[in-house]
């Protein structure tokens, strides 16, 4: 167990803004995290887990003992007649896994390429993107109890994966550690075009039954073209939950702004562009202090150079207050905001 103190947070954190821990354990294994729950001083400790710091707002100094998540490991568990069962350490980053898989000849994980983020935050948020979400690839997750210390395994039912949502931001919240990550690529891959962008590159380029590979490049343009490297402008991708509506309250706003960019889902309501009402609202290129909504894409919000966390809660209240007086809707932050 790596012990540290007074570590700032600011090379931790993809917005880049300024925080300091107070204290910070860098977790490798599940012993590590037994070491934390029976310390005599930390085990009592109110904690923060931290990941890739990829999904998180920090507007002040943590007091809380900071748990820096950074287990390693990829493999292939093992593999049946229909699937391929590969799993994560929590630590590595979510990109380098779905990469791996493809290298290795697994497919189905490239809708989700380039997300930024660890593997053990993707259940947290059950992330998702241009149709596939993390629930449809899940097995099974290894997660350290913070009281007990022992690790458990839990599958698809108990982990109530939601939009971006999932029992690890509701009943487990802070009281357990995700470790390990275990998801199963099925044998019988077929293409995922039914997104706009995706089925535009299909047009684009004449493939209209493009391979895993060619999806995960075409995914990569997309995303680089619209989202910012936060290496160079800090940000923490989409700002913005889309909405979930219901038919009735669709037809509402359609009737009211027709052009608004929506999507029929399953159960029969509808997911509403929030970067769509974002910039119908006026907002994108415009800043608060140091914090900015993109250029290139409204569901975006950047680090302009030295933004602090109270910039950015500022802009994103106004957003909020902007896009509900116009339709009604008042948008839910994807990020952690602490």
């Amino acid at each position: 167990m790596q012990f540290e103190t007074a570590v700032s947070l600011k090379p931790y954190n993809s917005f880049g803004l300024p925080a300091q821990a107070g204290r910070l354990v860098r977790i490798r294994s599940d012993a590590d995290v037994r070491a934390v729950v029976d310390h005599p001083d930390m085990g009592r400790a109110p904690r923060f887990i931290l990941g890739g710091g990829t999904n998180v707002i920090l507007t002040r100094d943590m007091p809380e003992l900071v748990l820096k998540v950074e287990v390693p490991g990829l493999r292939l568990l093992r593999e049946t007649a229909d699937d391929w069962i590969i799993e994560a350490g929590a630590g590595v980053p979510w990109h380098t896994l779905v990469a791996w898989t493809l290298d290795q000849g697994w497919p189905g994980l490239e809708n989700m390429a380039l997300i930024p983020g660890t593997v053990g935050a993707a259940p947290v948020q059950n992330i998702g993107a241009y149709g596939l979400e993390l629930k449809d690839r899940f097995e099974s997750l290894d997660a350290v109890d913070l009281v007990t210390g022992r690790t458990v395994t839990l599958r698809q039912e108990i982990c109530a994966f939601g939009y971006r949502d999932s029992v690890f931001k509701r009943a487990l919240a802070g009281k357990s550690l995700i470790t390990r990550v275990r998801l199963r690529l099925p044998k019988a891959w077929q293409p995922m075009l039914g997104y706009l962008d995706l089925s535009r590159k299909a047009e684009e380029t004449g493939i209209t039954a493009p391979d895993a590979r060619t999806i995960f490049q075409w995914v990569c343009d997309i995303r680089r073209a619209k989202l910012p490297d936060p290496a160079q402008i800090g940000n923490v991708g989409s700002f913005f939950k889309n909405p979930v509506v219901s038919a009735e309250q669709c037809r509402d706003i359609i009737a009211r702004d027709p052009h608004i960019v929506h999507y029929p889902m399953d159960d029969g309501s509808f997911k509403l562009a929030a970067g769509w009402m974002i910039d119908a609202c006026g907002w994108k290129g415009k800043s608060i202090g140091h914090a900015g909504v993109y250029e290139k894409q409204a569901l975006v919000l950047v680090n302009r150079g030295g933004a602090v966390g109270a910039e950015v809660q500022t802009l994103a209240r106004a957003i909020q207050e902007s896009v509900y007086g116009r339709f009604g809707i008042r948008l839910e932050p994807e990020p952690v905001i602490v």
